[in-house]
């Protein structure tokens, strides 16, 4: 049952959903900069990591890490980034561990919504390995950001592992590179987000089934990369000239023989030229495809195209606004998962070191 309860942030009272009950406060994060290599290393745990109870559909009910807060230490551009799951003796992980894991950046607003940054993240159905950018470009950092990362377990195959850590790997640009790189920030697009940024499910029924959200960008610039989210029975997700119906850019899912998603690429746009080109105020629309081969309908999916996004102008982005509803839910929302801002800075004792597989 969905409970729904009334705070008050900021004067201003705000819906949130209180639909699971408040996880334990985790152990603090480990901020660690390595200026040798021009990287800053944060790692979370230990966790334990239960088996996934069976689920009907698609309905989430995992084990959630609240969201932990830090302040990112230093200037400059992210250029990319990696996240590696190991255990207590550092031996590697599934990516298919997580359901989810995101850093929110509490700093800046999203390209589209008027909520949080979703800076990075990785789902169960990602690539592994390194998410590089060009030299050329990157994603501007300041020091004293405020940033959070928060996550879901999806441990379906078992067995339950009870010491497990993540880290996530941001790669900084070389200070002295110049020119300086092109400023692109995370673009960010659901396909059922309307103005809850809470209700972004939906359900699947048989057969082949679409779902899409209209939008308008509020500045002009070009998309230079994009991927997905999907749940399982989901074939792709696409980005249409809402006004045309033409097809600007799609990503396709690679699924086995039941339908579940195992995985989705990331598609390069601006390898030659500066990419897909999007006008402020023009009418777009991200669609997701599914195709539900059972007799059932599937229930809590999703379905999203993430990337990142040049803007012509980058002092033009738009700002947080405090007073929007929009930006108290969402960031309600996160901090009724049980928010903190426990941070040792430095390597940590006893957090061990992941053994990279060849």
């Amino acid at each position: 049952m969905r409970v729904s309860v009334l705070f008050t942030f900021a004067g201003i009272p705000v819906l949130a959903a209180a639909q699971r009950p408040v996880p334990a406060v985790p152990p603090p994060l480990h901020v660690q900069v390595d200026s040798a290599h021009h990287r800053v290393l944060i790692t979370g745990g230990p966790y334990r990591v239960p088996v996934s109870p069976e689920m009907s559909g698609m309905m989430m009910d995992m084990p959630a890490i609240p969201v932990q807060r830090f302040a990112f230490p230093m200037d400059g551009w992210l250029q990319g980034f990696r996240v590696d799951l190991f255990d207590d003796h550092g031996h590697e992980l599934s990516h298919r561990l997580v359901h989810h894991l995101i850093m929110v950046n509490f700093s800046r607003r999203q390209f589209i919504y008027p909520a949080l940054e979703r800076l990075l993240g990785i789902a169960e159905e990602s690539d592994t390995g390194d998410v590089r950018v060009p030299r050329t470009i990157g994603v501007p950092m300041r020091a004293g950001q405020e940033l959070g990362v928060y996550a879901t377990w999806h441990n379906d195959s078992g067995p339950e592992i009870p010491v497990a850590y993540w880290r996530i790997v941001m790669y900084m640009a070389n200070p002295r590179l110049r020119p300086r790189p092109i400023d692109v920030l995370p673009a960010y697009m659901d396909v059922n987000i309307q103005t809850n940024p809470e209700e972004n499910r939906f359900n699947v029924p048989p057969g082949h089934f679409e779902i899409g959200y209209e939008f308008s960008p509020p500045l002009s610039g070009h998309l230079l990369v994009v991927t997905g989210h999907l749940h399982d029975y989901g074939t792709l997700v696409k980005l249409v000239d809402a006004a045309t119906g033409k097809t600007l850019v799609q990503v396709n899912a690679k699924r086995d023989s039941l339908g579940r998603v195992l995985s989705i690429p990331r598609k390069l746009l601006a390898i030659r030229g500066e990419g897909l080109s999007l006008t402020a105020g023009h009418r777009y629309r991200v669609v997701g495809v599914f195709d539900n081969p059972t007799r059932d309908t599937a229930y809590g999916a999703m379905a999203h195209m993430v990337g990142l996004f040049a803007p012509n102008h980058y002092r033009e982005w738009p700002a947080l606004d405090s007073a929007d509803l929009y930006y108290h839910r969402d960031l309600v929302d996160l901090l009724t998962n049980g928010a903190t801002d426990s941070v040792i800075v430095g390597v940590g004792v006893g957090v061990p070191t992941p053994v990279r597989r060849r």
